[in-house]
C-alpha cells in the first residue's frame, strides 16, 4: 500500500519520519526492532510501538513480526511505502558517507552495503565563516571583498563582488556575483576564496543578470552514429519522450552542462560513445546567451553611469 499526500498531510512531521525510518530500515536491512526506534529518536518504547502498529496499518504487506529474531522483517510482498520515489537521495548519501563529506551516525544506516565511489579527487572543505558571509551577502544585497584565486590567468588578488546566488555543477560550488571590477556578472568558486573581507550595500539590482534570469530549453538527442540499439539504451535511461530530452537551464548555467556532456564538440570529432548526447540546438543556445549577455552588459553600463 502506497503512502499518498493526503496521508502524509494527516501526520505529524515526528511520526512521519519514523514512519520513512521503518521503511527505510526495511528497505536498506531487511529488518528492524521497536529497540532501532527508541534508541534512534530518543522515545518511549510505548511511542516506537505505536508507531511500529502505525506503519502496519498502511503497509502491512511489508512487514512480519520473526518471534525467533525479535525483530520485523521484510516480506516478499514489500513494495516502499514512503521512500520509493527518493531512494536516489539516500544513494547520494552513501556517496557522502564514503568520500568523508558526512558520518554515517547522521544518517539512518544501520550498516553501510559494500560500495566504491570513483569520483574526481577530493577538495578541500568549503571554508564555513566564507559561506556564511557570501549567504549574508546576498540576504542583504551586499558586496564584498573576497581573496580569490582565479584560473583565468587573472592574478590572485582582492575582488570586489556582490553575490545573488549560488550553484552547483561538475563536483563544485560556485557563487553567482556581480564583479565590480569587470562591472559584469560572473561565477567563482567557492573554494577558491582565500579571505572575506567588508561588506557594504550594493545598488546594483541582481535582476539585470539576464543570463541567470532567462532560461532556454537544451533538447538533447542520443548521438545519431551510434547503433540503433544504444541510442535506444541512452533515450531510455535519460526517460526520453520520441528520442528527446528536453531540459530546461538558466543560459547562464547552460555551459556547464555542455561542458560535462561534449554537447559543444562537433560532430565527428569524438567517437559517438564519448558523446552519447548531442545538443539538437546548440545553435540557439549560444546564440541567446550572446544576446542576454549583450544586454545585461549595456543595462550594467548604465546603471553604473546613468
Amino acid at each position: 500500500m502506497r503512502v499518498t499526500d493526503d496521508d502524509d498531510r494527516e501526520l505529524r512531521w515526528g511520526v512521519l519520519r519514523r514512519l520513512e525510518f521503518i521503511d527505510f530500515r526495511l528497505f536498506w536491512d531487511g529488518f528492524f526492532n521497536r529497540k532501532d526506534l527508541v534508541d534512534f529518536f530518543g522515545i518511549s518504547a510505548q511511542q516506537a510501538s505505536a508507531d511500529i502498529s502505525h506503519y502496519q496499518e498502511r503497509a502491512s504487506k511489508n512487514l512480519t513480526y520473526d518471534r525467533t529474531r525479535k525483530t520485523y522483517v521484510r516480506t516478499e510482498e514489500y513494495e516502499p511505502a514512503l521512500i520509493g520515489p527518493y531512494s536516489d537521495r539516500f544513494l547520494l548519501q552513501l556517496t557522502a558517507i564514503e568520500s568523508g563529506w558526512m558520518r554515517q551516525e547522521d544518517t539512518w544506516f544501520a550498516a553501510m552495503p559494500p560500495i566504491e565511489v570513483v569520483s574526481s579527487l577530493r577538495r578541500r572543505a568549503t571554508n564555513p565563516h566564507h559561506l556564511l558571509s557570501v549567504l549574508d551577502a546576498i540576504k542583504r544585497n551586499a558586496e564584498i571583498e573576497i581573496q580569490y584565486e582565479s584560473l583565468t590567468g587573472t592574478p590572485p588578488g582582492i575582488r570586489k563582488i556582490a553575490p545573488h546566488s549560488m550553484l552547483h555543477a561538475g563536483g563544485r560550488w560556485y557563487v553567482r556575483a556581480w564583479s565590480r571590477d569587470h562591472n559584469d556578472f560572473r561565477d567563482y568558486n567557492l573554494n577558491r576564496i582565500k579571505g572575506v573581507g567588508t561588506q557594504q550595500l550594493c545598488s546594483i539590482d541582481p535582476k539585470l543578470d539576464l543570463e541567470w534570469h532567462h532560461t532556454i530549453d537544451l533538447i538533447l538527442i542520443p548521438n545519431p552514429g551510434l547503433e540503433r540499439a544504444i541510442q535506444d539504451a541512452v533515450a531510455a535511461e535519460y526517460e526520453m519522450t520520441n528520442d528527446q530530452l528536453v531540459v530546461s537551464s538558466r543560459l547562464s548555467v547552460a555551459f556547464y552542462l555542455i561542458n560535462e556532456h561534449n554537447l559543444d564538440v562537433p560532430a565527428g570529432t569524438l567517437k559517438p560513445e564519448k558523446q552519447q548526447l548531442v545538443l539538437e540546438n546548440v545553435e540557439d543556445v549560444i546564440q541567446a546567451r550572446a544576446v542576454a549577455r549583450k544586454l545585461s552588459v549595456e543595462a550594467l553600463r548604465k546603471a553604473v553611469n546613468p
